[in-house]
């Protein structure tokens, strides 16, 4: 490689680095007024995804959005009938790149709640019922999703309509959520079931009937394993 290419290759990077830092949305910001709140130390990284109805998303302290995501309340730019908190997000929460969030009703994300990447969560889908309009000109039924502090997401998770995700709960990669996950518990599969859960006294208990017990660790074990200390 030249060192004509290596400076361009240099200089490339820079920009992007230099744009990703300044182009992100935060508190201070003229774009971070559209929001209904963006709490302090909340960021938005650039390239941020399509976004409107800001008016109605309210996120918390110390977030991280990633790049691309989509935050959106109601049915379009244009919509007049927002509900007034439609996309609600907690303090100290992880959004991975190119997850989607897309409010007409109620989303609503607790604390400490981490996604992975590309992860689709809505409180709405289409109709069907008449053979002749187009299922996308068909509005479906809105039922709120909620999910409850500490929660992890896994990459590529669906988070469908009417959702409940209980705290402290595990969803695995690929997974398809409907219904209502119980707190303390690992939910996985398309549709997403309880493979795991917490039995206190005992540890975390696989559904399957196998018997198979893994140990539940104390806030101090896991600081300890945090910091290296096996």
């Amino acid at each position: 490689m030249s060192w004509y290419e290596r400076f361009c290759n240099r200089l490339v990077l820079a920009v992007g680095r230099w744009l990703n830092h300044h182009g992100a949305v935060r508190p201070g910001t003229a774009h971070a007024e559209k929001f209904g709140r963006l709490g302090r130390g909340t960021w938005v990284s650039h390239p941020i995804g399509t976004q409107y109805g800001l008016g109605s998303v309210f996120i918390g302290e110390d977030c991280l959005i990633g790049q691309y995501t989509v935050l959106a309340v109601g049915y379009g730019p244009d919509d007049t009938n927002r509900t007034e908190r439609g996309l609600v997000i907690g303090d100290r929460c992880v959004i991975g790149a190119r997850t989607i969030l897309t409010a007409h009703d109620s989303i609503t994300i607790g604390n400490d709640v981490w996604f992975g990447q590309s992860i689709f969560v809505s409180d709405a889908s289409h109709g069907y019922q008449d053979p002749e309009t187009p299922i996308g000109d068909q509005l479906g039924d809105h039922h709120a999703v909620s999910i409850g502090d500490g929660s992890w997401i896994g990459h590529g998770a669906v988070i469908l309509p009417g959702a409940q995700i209980g705290r402290q709960v595990v969803i695995g990669a690929g997974s398809v959520v409907r219904g209502v996950i119980p707190d303390h518990s690992v939910a996985a599969g398309v549709p997403a079931k309880v493979v795991r859960r917490l039995e206190p006294g005992v540890g975390w208990v696989a559904t399957n009937g196998s018997g198979d017990v893994r140990p539940a660790w104390t806030t101090a074990e896991v600081a300890a394993r945090m910091a290296g200390e096996h």
